[in-house]
């Protein structure tokens, strides 16, 4: 069955290759897209439904009952900001829909520190997604589909 990630943030979608960050720009965590957020958009929210395996001040994993896991990375070498300017609302092992908020954060601060504030939204493990969008989206808007299903390690992670 298809899995549809939304976008975390609005701003404007792009493809993964325009991330100034190899690991992700050469897919090399997973395929996805990415948002360049706008100066306002300060609440990110969950791209599927699911459980928040994994989350940091700059970065949140979410995996659905299959065991499909979506990353989603709040700016580009943003762990180097120590948490400074993010605010975890929601806490790991949590279960969450898609579009409830999971950081606070502010995009200008990230870009004010000289760091680029673009959001990777990574299908960890995925062979491949399809229909990535472009241009302006809202947070919660239709960002790919994820047609396929996790790798064993993923499923197995998440259990």
């Amino acid at each position: 069955m298809a899995l549809i990630v939304g976008a975390p943030v609005h701003g404007t979608a792009v493809p993964l290759a325009d991330v100034p960050d190899p690991v992700f720009a050469d897919a090399i965590v997973g395929p996805g897209g990415a948002v360049e957020p706008d100066d306002d958009a300060t609440t990110a929210v969950a791209p599927i439904t699911g459980t928040l395996v994994k989350v940091k001040p700059h970065a949140f994993v979410v995996a659905d009952a299959g065991g499909r896991a979506v990353l989603v990375h709040l700016g580009i070498d943003t762990v180097k900001m120590a948490g400074d300017g993010f605010e975890v609302v929601a806490a790991e092992g949590t279960t969450v829909r898609a579009g409830d908020p999971v950081i606070k954060w502010h995009p200008a601060a990230v870009r004010a520190a000289g760091l680029s504030a673009i959001c990777p939204v990574i299908a960890l493990d995925a062979s491949g997604v399809s229909d990535v969008t472009s241009g302006r989206v809202a947070a919660g808007d239709t960002l790919y589909t994820w047609a396929g299903s996790a790798s064993p390690t993923i499923a197995a992670a998440s259990t």
